[in-house]
């Protein structure tokens, strides 16, 4: 056991913070907490004042996101994609994020390496492989290609991400197969994207009734759909036919961010890639047509997010950084710091995240029952967000599941 005392405490949510908190972990949970001393046989750990909340949570994460460059991510084989997660992960769990949703290509071999310990990494939940239609954002062939020759097979995998599916039955079949293999929850492409060499970015995606079918089969397993969108006209088909977690949203416009609001949709808007890729994808190996891309669409993400905010939309964090971008995970604090203030990020990389993964007081808070997935601050985020964005160098205390990972307290 383990009494964290003397705390300052932000507990997920509210925006007063308590003083002189203690909190007592036992095993990988929180047990109790205090704002009078735990008498307990257990180590102390005095906080000193500091700012101590819950751990970070990145609800789009990609650990096999190797390179920027999709088709050289194929290229490179399990094991170099392997390496990369393991890179990827160390560093998010270095900067405070003790869990991450990965929205695409994470598996259940991944997932039981980090619950064994034989790698330093966040609390991991995983979508599997992302369910496209032929020519979709997952479809990666470039237009000359009339083959699949990216690890294609007969069970549909087309890639190190994306599973092509098309039709009601196609698209059934991909869906019960990622959930057999432990997916947490099921994302689909409902626009086009940035990285993907022949959909333009405003094409909506997938039938009403193949959208409709694959919500009604992750509702039977207790789970829900997440689609990739770009577009207002996406974002609101998508929400309309019961999708739960918009990714990106980046285009939305406020007429669509009252009806996502209205329908208590969850919106992930991703930064951190966009303008990543803005300042350095050509640099980096980005096509000169997926580099238009995403200076068409950079300029209207603050806005959308504007949008959002004005409609109370439910909003996550979200990073989805590919290749070496992987370590300006911690820029979409200050991305999102022209738009929200601090209390606001916090709750979405904290309350709202776990909200969304469905891991309401477990994830996201300090109270007893919780997971101890705990970080403590120098500093008072409160009032300068920008602490956490400084790759973890401003967290003294870093614990996940009750076992530390980092301690300059002591």
């Amino acid at each position: 056991m383990i009494v964290l005392k003397n705390a300052r405490l932000f507990d997920g949510w509210s925006a007063d913070c308590a003083e002189g908190v203690s909190v007592l972990i036992e095993g990988g949970t929180i047990r109790e907490v205090s704002r009078s001393p735990i008498n307990s046989s257990a180590d102390v750990i005095d906080i000193g004042g500091r700012t101590l909340m819950p751990g970070l949570i990145d609800a789009h994460f990609h650990a096999y996101g190797s390179h920027v460059r999709l088709h050289s991510m194929n290229d490179c084989g399990e094991t170099y994609r392997a390496a990369h997660a393991v890179r990827v992960l160390g560093h998010a769990l270095d900067c405070g994020f003790t869990t991450v949703r990965d929205i695409g290509g994470g598996d259940y071999e991944l997932w039981r390496t980090i619950k064994d310990g034989l790698i330093r990494a966040p609390r991991f939940l995983y979508a599997g492989k992302i369910i496209t239609m032929t020519g979709g954002h997952g479809d990666l062939r470039d237009r000359h290609e009339s083959q699949h020759s990216q690890g294609y097979c007969t069970c549909g995998d087309v890639n190190a991400m994306n599973v092509i599916a098309d039709g009601v039955d196609e698209c059934l079949k991909a869906v019960r197969e990622q959930l057999r293999r432990g997916s947490h929850c099921i994302k689909i492409m409902g626009s086009g994207g940035v990285a993907s060499p022949t959909d333009p970015v405003w094409m909506n995606q997938y039938r009403e009734d193949e959208i409709r079918a694959i919500v009604g089969e992750t509702a039977e397993r207790r789970t829900y759909t997440a689609a990739h969108c770009h577009p207002a006209s996406a974002i609101r088909r998508s929400v309309e036919f019961g999708v739960r977690s918009i990714e990106h949203g980046t285009l939305m416009d406020d007429a669509t961010a009252r009806f996502v609001a209205e329908r208590g949709a969850f919106v992930v808007p991703t930064m951190a890639i966009i303008f990543a890729l803005r300042d350095s994808g050509k640099r980096m190996g980005l096509s000169a047509e997926s580099q238009e891309k995403v200076d068409s669409i950079a300029d209207q993400a603050l806005i959308g997010m504007e949008s959002m905010q004005r409609a109370g939309v439910r909003i996550a964090f979200g990073t989805d950084l590919l290749g070496d971008l992987y370590d300006q995970q911690c820029r979409e604090f200050a991305l999102r710091s022209e738009v929200f203030a601090p209390i606001d990020i916090l709750r979405q990389a904290t309350a709202v995240n776990a909200e969304l993964l469905l891991h309401k007081d477990r994830l996201g808070c300090v109270k007893p029952g919780a997971f101890a997935d705990l970080i403590v601050v120098d500093g008072d985020p409160l009032r300068d967000i920008h602490l956490l964005g400084a790759d973890g160098r401003n967290l003294s205390f870093i614990m996940r599941a009750g076992a530390i990972v980092r301690n300059r307290l002591s």
